[in-house]
């Protein structure tokens, strides 16, 4: 169930993080006129270069609906990892991180599309000469990195239900001599 100490951690990075997002966003689109023309921060390595993404992560686009599909997805998303969040152990820190990481990235991008038909706004472009990472943004970086984490979290989660249950199988799957340390008296008693 959700606890005190989990909601201190789980709500400050998503007002943190959402936040971030929408006034860095804010200020490319205000900043990085026009779209697509690259500002070099670290030579070709790190530009700022402001585009706008109609369909979804690396691009993927589709059609003329990709705004309302991703939305509607983006929705039932939020309702999957807001009861992960419920169920999650009071204490659980990297799971809630990883938990509300996710949702303010997916929070962040579902408020561009929400408020623009446009797309999302996309800014950071790395990458070396034309071989480029798709441009993202704050919310992309939240995404992924708390992907992974909750992966990672949900991996050892699944391995120490395992390791218990063979644990558990072991002493009580009706072998009358599981768990039985052999004699060393060497007559077989």
């Amino acid at each position: 169930m959700r606890r005190g100490s989990n909601a201190a951690l789980f709500w400050p990075v998503i007002a943190i993080v959402a936040l971030l997002d929408v006034v860095t966003k804010a200020i490319a689109v205000r900043a990085l006129v026009p779209q697509r023309v690259p500002h070099e921060v670290l030579g070709d390595k790190l530009r700022l270069t402001l585009v706008y993404n109609p369909g979804a992560a690396f691009g993927l686009n589709l059609g003329s609906q990709s705004r309302w599909i991703f939305t509607a997805l983006t929705l039932i998303a939020l309702v999957i990892l807001w009861r992960l969040y419920r169920f999650t152990q009071r204490g659980d820190y990297l799971r809630v991180l990883a938990l509300a990481l996710v949702c303010a990235g997916a929070i962040g991008n579902l408020l561009d599309r929400l408020r623009s038909d446009l797309g999302v706004v996309d800014f950071l472009d790395v990458g070396m000469g034309t071989a480029r990472w798709p441009t993202f943004n704050v919310a992309d970086m939240a995404v992924s990195v708390g992907a992974i984490m909750l992966a990672w979290v949900l991996w050892q989660e699944d391995r120490a239900i395992g390791a218990a249950s063979n644990a558990t199988a072991g002493t009580s799957s009706g072998n009358a001599f599981a768990g039985v340390v052999p004699s060393d008296r060497g007559d077989g008693v």
